[in-house]
């Protein structure tokens, strides 16, 4: 059985489209004092029951990040409670992901909080995408199958104009070099790294690019885009460098803060994002979107009948 949140309703019925079922029926209120509520309306007693919730805000329903976190927790919790036998939450896009370490004195690591907050309230597996970093994985002791939107947007930029000789992937940082590798083999692109320092949190600073890309086009590929301000700087870079057009991708299109006047000034020819997270009204037009509804459904058929999921990859989702 497959229930939606509030937070991405428009992917959860596409999911259900690509399987061939209804989303099942449950209600979900916000009370005027905050709190959180849910109720499944038919019984879920001994099935496989499938959230899809990304822990991100949705202007359209009214939640923010922690809204978000929070419900697709009491939902967990009520499928618990009502003897499902199974519960897999279905969260591409994975809240505090970032805050995975340490990185001053008396800090959170967040993201392995969250973790334990999931199996807390009693969650059996979770299905996530293009994760920040490896070791979130390290944080469960319950299955994590860990997707990956690198293909598809691959297979995306296909149809650029351009000979293969000409393309170049650029990766933003050095952490993000061998997911970039995987994306310029798979282009027959060359690869280029950016020299990228942050100061201080939501801040980057862009030194100079490693590796040839005058005259050529690139591809600046990661896994996020918030405030778009790396994003923006990465692109000036590569155009300062002599790249003749510039492109990027990323799954997850936070879009927070100044993001949409980031990425409309930005030398981005076309930016391509996944449907992890659903675009706030006012996103420039360069942007396009390509659907993980298919991947995610394909592993969603994949769990329920115990099939291999790593399969969907031929191996290849382990990009860290």
């Amino acid at each position: 059985m497959l229930f939606a949140g509030r937070a991405n309703p428009a992917l959860a019925s596409a999911i259900a489209g690509q399987l061939g079922v209804e989303l099942g029926p449950v209600i979900l209120k916000t009370f005027s004092n905050d709190e959180m509520y849910c109720r499944y309306t038919d019984s879920i007693r001994g099935a496989d029951v499938f959230i899809v919730q990304p822990m991100c805000g949705n202007p359209a329903t009214g939640l923010n990040a922690n809204d978000a976190l929070l419900e697709l927790l009491v939902m967990i919790d009520a499928a618990v409670g009502a003897s499902a036998h199974r519960v897999i939450a279905v969260t591409p896009w994975y809240g505090y992901s970032r805050q995975d370490k340490k990185s001053a004195p008396r800090e959170p690591i967040s993201a392995r909080l969250v973790a334990r907050m999931l199996e807390s309230a009693g969650v059996d597996r979770v299905l996530t995408m293009d994760l920040h970093a490896g070791q979130l994985q390290g944080f469960f002791s319950r299955p994590v199958d860990h997707m990956t939107a690198l293909m598809m947007l691959a297979d995306h930029f296909r149809g650029i104009e351009a000979d293969p000789g000409e393309l170049v992937v650029v990766a933003p940082d050095a952490g993000r070099v061998k997911l970039n590798k995987q994306f310029a083999t798979r282009m027959g692109a060359g690869l280029a790294i950016l020299d990228k320092e942050r100061p201080r949190q939501q801040v980057a600073e862009i030194g100079h690019v490693i590796g040839d890309v005058r005259d050529r086009t690139a591809i600046i590929v990661d896994d996020i885009i918030d405030t778009a301000g790396t994003l923006r700087a990465a692109g000036e870079a590569v155009v300062k460098a002599g790249a003749r057009r510039v492109f990027a991708a990323a799954t997850h299109p936070v879009l927070s803060g100044r993001a949409h006047e980031n990425l409309a000034v930005a030398p981005f020819e076309r930016i391509v994002v996944t449907d992890t997270i659903p675009l706030r009204p006012g996103v420039p037009d360069n942007v396009d979107v390509v659907s993980c509804a298919p991947l995610l459904a394909d592993s969603i058929r994949r769990i329920f009948t115990d099939d291999s999921v790593s399969e969907v990859f031929g191996g290849n989702n382990h990009l860290f």
